[in-house]
């Protein structure tokens, strides 16, 4: 064992991802039932909100958030050490096309629970709807196709999911933590929320890399487990998140901060 391995958990070792992968190739196409349902929610929620008025929900929206704050840090945290030792005993080809990350000591419950977490997580556009909140294109957009995208992918144990899981840990543990401070009512720095925004289009065009090397090395011949419908679907969910992420960040950081400086010069 490397002395960069990290040391398993029982729960990690015990974890049989054979079943867990046998179970997602039986039944990822149930992501469309849930994503049905959540544009459904969605629909009559705000309907039925428009007669209502907006619940506070601040309690229970700091307990979610937290809840998803320490599982993206502890699977960022899991999955990251998995990755960097991969990347410094085996090197960058190993570490983004080698399955060993969906059946591997620690990465493989990490893995699974990713996947998994994508339906619970759809619960987040519950308070915005109940809090009668802008609600975006983006936001459940992305929602879908990354439940979509995860639960199809997972099934064939596709090379680079490694780097897309940890990338989401690792942005959804600072974006979770940053929603829990606000929740509770703490003062946090706009320029927080705009290093956010600015990590979640780095991490799209980082998984715009990655499929790139995936199908060069495929077209190689050399051994980079995927197929090409699966990179061309997941390059256009990626150029679709950098369009409309880099379009969030110019509306909502630089043209009110040049907006609002418009108004204080009056």
């Amino acid at each position: 064992m490397s002395v960069l391995a990290l040391q398993e958990y029982e729960f990690e070792r015990q974890f049989n991802e054979d079943e867990a992968i046998r179970w997602m190739q039986e039944n990822w196409k149930k992501s469309f039932l849930f994503s049905a349902l959540y544009a459904a929610c969605i629909l009559g929620g705000r309907h039925v909100m428009k007669q209502r008025e907006k619940f506070e929900l601040r309690k229970p929206l700091v307990l979610w958030s937290l809840t998803l704050a320490a599982f993206s840090i502890f699977g960022a945290i899991r999955t990251g050490g998995y990755m960097m030792n991969i990347l410094m005993t085996k090197g960058l080809k190993q570490s983004v096309c080698d399955q060993s990350f969906y059946n591997g000591p620690v990465s493989k419950f990490w893995a699974y629970a990713f996947v998994l977490s994508k339906a619970p997580e759809l619960g987040d556009t519950l308070f915005i709807v109940l809090r009668k909140q802008k609600l975006i294109f983006l936001h459940w957009y992305h929602h879908i196709t990354v439940l979509l995208y995860s639960w199809y992918s997972y099934k064939d144990m596709v090379a680079g999911g490694g780097w897309f899981m940890t990338m989401n840990y690792l942005v959804h543990a600072v974006m979770y933590s940053y929603y829990a401070l606000r929740a509770a009512g703490f003062k946090i720095s706009r320029k927080f929320a705009m290093f956010i925004t600015l990590t979640q289009i780095t991490q799209m065009v980082m998984g715009c890399v990655v499929n790139y090397l995936v199908y060069s090395w495929m077209q190689q011949g050399q051994e980079c487990p995927s197929h090409v419908q699966n990179i061309v679907w997941s390059s256009l969910m990626y150029l679709s998140y950098f369009v409309l992420f880099c379009q969030f960040f110019f509306e909502a950081y630089i043209t009110k901060t040049k907006s609002n400086a418009a108004k204080k010069s009056q």
